[in-house]
Order: C-alpha cells, then structure tokens, then sequence
C-alpha cells in the first residue's frame, strides 16, 4: 500500500561549505530524511563526499540518513558508512557482482536495505530481491549529477514496482530521485511513489520551508 509522501532533500544541491547549517535548517524546513549523494566518479561521472562527512553530520540532526552509494565495487564501503550513521543504504544492482550478498550484509549491519535502479535498468532486476528490500528508488535522471530533466519513461518503470512492492504485502518506500519538481512530483505520485528527493527544487531560491511544503502537497 502506498504510504503518505515523504520528502528527502538531497545534499548534492546543498551549501558544502555550510553542510552542518543546511541540515539543520532542513530539518526545521519539514523535511522527512536527508539524501546523500554518494558518487565515486567511476560509476558516476561526478565525485562526492565519504563517510567521514557522514559521520560529521550525524549529530546535526536527527531525520534518517538516506545514503545512496553510486560507487563501484559497493561492498566494501558498506560497513563504513553504515559506522558513520547512515539509516538507509542503497546499491546498485550494478555496482557488485552479487546484489542479494550486499543487501544481506546491509541488514547485518542493522541498516535498511535500498536498491536503485538506474533509467535504463529494468524492474525485472528486483524480482528475487524484493522480498529483502526495504526500499527501492527509481532513478528518473542518469546518475551523476543534479539538477538534470525528469525522464517520463520512469513512470511506467514506478507504476510497475508499485505493483511489485503491493503483491509482496510488506511497507517497502517507492522513491523517486532525479527532475522532482512541482509538475513531476504530482505525476511520481500518481504512477506509486511515496518518497521523493529533491536537490534542486529544495534549495531554489532559498525558501527550503515553502519548497517542501509545495512538493508534499503535490
């Protein structure tokens, strides 16, 4: 069953030179989760942030930590950023050789299990691993970068996961990343999401309070 829509402001579009600031005011801004953008420059063409600013945020705020790891070979990044306090962990069906394997230990870990799936990856890819996820984002931009247009193919791509996610009868988020604003917001929500991440349309023009507001109430 779809849940309420939460909003998980992505970092990637956030003040680095203010990053503890910006999540306070995000949290105080209504924000649900924080989103970090994890990039390697290998797997995406762009390079990000590691655990030890992860860890350095951690005690800013207290909203769940929503870390998605664009990084190739995955697994051995896990442990470490699951120490530094990420809530949620999200992997590529791509970025190791054995997805099931690197859900497995994210639970170990004591963290939640996210898969994403990247616009050109089809949602046949979580057949035998949904039963273990506890999250599945659906990439409607090619990873990398922000601020990209929403790619509408990725709405057939959500209707189908949220089918998915239904049958199996257990709570599993249906994030959306990539081109979320005020007009793809609406039309994520309709096709199933209940998670949307926002870089871009978060931090436009600083007001990040109304920016949320007007998102969750598409």
């Amino acid at each position: 069953m779809q849940q309420p829509v939460r909003i998980a402001p992505s970092i990637l579009s956030a003040d680095f030179a203010r990053l503890g600031e910006e999540v306070c005011t995000l949290e105080a801004a209504g924000a649900d989760w924080i989103h970090v953008d994890v990039m390697d420059g290998h797997f995406v063409p762009n390079l990000t942030i590691g655990p030890a600013v992860v860890k350095a945020l951690r005690p800013h705020t207290t909203l769940p930590f929503d870390v998605h790891l664009m990084i190739s070979p995955v697994d051995g990044f896990l442990d470490a950023f699951a120490d530094a306090g990420a809530t949620t962990l999200t992997v590529h069906p791509e970025a190791g050789p054995h997805l099931h394997r690197s859900i497995q230990r994210i639970k170990a870990l004591g963290k939640r299990a996210g898969v994403s799936l990247n616009p050109a990856t089809p949602a046949k890819m979580l057949d035998y691993v949904i039963d273990e996820v506890d999250l599945v984002l659906v990439m409607s931009v090619n990873p990398g970068f922000g601020g990209q247009k929403f790619i509408a193919s990725q709405l057939k791509k959500i209707a189908a996961i949220r089918r998915m996610i239904d049958a199996t009868g257990r709570t599993i988020d249906l994030q959306v990343d990539g081109g979320i604003d005020a007009v793809t917001a609406p039309q994520a929500i309709a096709a199933g999401a209940d998670v949307l991440v926002a870089g871009t349309a978060t931090f436009a023009g600083g007001n990040y309070a109304a920016n949320i507001a007007g998102l969750r109430g598409a």
